[in-house]
């Protein structure tokens, strides 16, 4: 890019070193920076084929050293030492092989065998150990608290800092790394009424940018008012949100219910006409999933090139009877997932689209007798048809007792940051790596986008 503001913004992000930045005014200041979306959408390399994004947030942070678990038999050893009441059977575990790691066997949870599937067909890889980190960090480091984000182990906390990638950031949020990237992309969908990020789960941080915000859908489609389209009440709301309101408050309300009003129509129009015939699995979650499959099927009358999903599920702050929820919950999960590729395979989006899940943090390796607390580094996913399937990338880490990765309570300091994970997420969807640092404030912490554009590997 060669316009003024985009030289200048580069200039100031080189400036004030912007991964080190640790006052929250200065960053906030550098996030609100205007930015160049329609340069931005131009630098993607003419790249206007269709792609989504979907985030799947296991909120409550999910005890994943269960549901990625270590097979071959001293690493189980070591795992089963580790865990003690709340370790999963070896003879129960899903066998599954990877390359990359310092062994091949791995097993995925039992109530899981839909995930093992994708898995073996290529469709579904893990990465190992993620979590929030402002630097590269050692166990020296935490005790010394060097560079370490806000609020670990915080629920809130760690939500906010998945969600923004800014972890060293307290308090009032600098927008989300989804919201960013649609600022910079927006002019991809330049001819679309109805906003690039589409919620299931109501208003989130993830998709919230300076100019992009996240169009709220229910079940069954946008969100009317009610009684609307009744006549008489149409041109009654029409009239008072036409009105020309001296009060900046007032006038921003009108216009974003105005917005928001046109959007939904629009939207309800464009996915009325669209089923999905793959039978469902009766979860909510795997309607919520019906609903993405269903956006992303009328993307095409939605004028969109680009879209981000999130949705939510709660209820993974398992303290007590982990294994018990973990057996109900995972199952979920591995059914709706499986659910939401076959839907994708129906509709023929399923190698434009990528599925990936966050959560708060992972748990404890050690029980404090009924379950898991809080803790750092945990195991997710990426599901689609441009995923290198069938892997476990990043570095899966020892659970032996007391090694250099542990702190107290067994809770593991992440190998692998968000910033890497996210990032080769955005690198696929279409951000370029000479706007990385600005979706990605500390990105350069951890590798340089201008000579690295994949560093873990999975959607290359």
């Amino acid at each position: 890019m060669n316009n003024d503001k985009s030289i200048s913004r580069r200039r100031f992000l080189g400036e004030a070193s912007c991964a080190a930045v640790g006052s929250t005014a200065l960053l906030s200041s550098l996030l609100q920076l205007r930015m160049t979306s329609t340069a931005a959408a131009q630098d993607a390399g003419g790249d206007d084929d269709y792609k989504a994004l979907v985030c799947l947030f296991l909120a409550g942070g999910n005890d994943s050293f269960n549901m990625l678990v270590p097979n071959n038999d001293d690493a189980y050893s070591e795992y089963k030492a580790t865990r003690d009441n709340i370790a999963i059977d070896q003879a129960n575990l899903l066998p599954i092989t990877t390359g990359g790691q310092n062994y091949s066997e791995f097993g995925i949870h039992p109530s899981m065998p839909e995930l093992k599937d994708l898995y073996d067909s290529g469709d579904v890889s893990f990465v190992s150990n993620v979590g929030t980190l402002v630097q590269p960090t050692t166990k020296q480091d935490y005790n010394n608290k060097i560079a370490l984000p806000s609020g670990l182990f915080s629920h809130s906390d760690q939500q906010i800092h998945w969600q923004t990638s800014v972890p060293q950031v307290k308090g009032a949020s600098p927008g989300g790394w989804g919201g960013r990237t649609a600022d910079l992309l927006m002019a991809m969908n330049e001819d679309s009424q109805v906003s690039m990020n589409i919620s299931l789960s109501g208003v989130n941080i993830f998709q919230t940018g300076n100019e992009a915000f996240a169009y709220t859908s229910g079940l069954n489609g946008g969100t009317e008012m009610v009684n609307y389209n009744q006549n008489y009440f149409k041109d009654a709301v029409d009239d008072l949100l036409s009105q020309e309101y001296h009060n900046l408050f007032t006038r921003t309300f009108a216009q974003n219910t105005r917005r928001f009003i046109d959007s939904s129509i629009v939207f309800n129009e464009a996915i009325e006409p669209i089923d999905i015939l793959t039978p469902m699995p009766p979860s909510r979650l795997a309607e919520r999933f019906r609903m993405v499959a269903r956006s992303i099927a009328a993307q095409g009358a939605l004028n969109q090139k680009r879209q981000t999903f999130f949705v939510r599920a709660g209820g993974w702050d398992h303290h007590s009877e982990v294994n018990d929820a973990q057996t109900v919950m995972l199952a979920e999960v591995s059914q709706a997932v499986k659910y939401f590729n076959d839907a994708l395979e129906e509709i023929g989006m399923k190698d434009k689209v990528v599925t990936f899940t966050a959560s708060d943090f992972g748990r404890t390796l050690t029980s404090n007798g009924v379950g898991s607390d809080h803790a750092w580094g945990g195991n997710h996913f990426v599901m689609g048809g441009p995923v290198t399937g069938g892997r476990i990338f990043g570095q899966y880490p020892s659970l032996q007792l007391n090694n250099s990765l542990m702190l107290n309570r067994a809770r593991l300091i992440p190998t692998t940051s968000v910033d890497e994970y996210s990032s080769e997420l955005a690198r696929w969807f279409g951000v370029s790596s000479g706007e990385m640092d600005t979706v990605f404030p500390n990105i350069k912490n951890f590798y340089d986008p201008a000579l690295i554009s994949h560093p873990l590997g999975f959607l290359s």
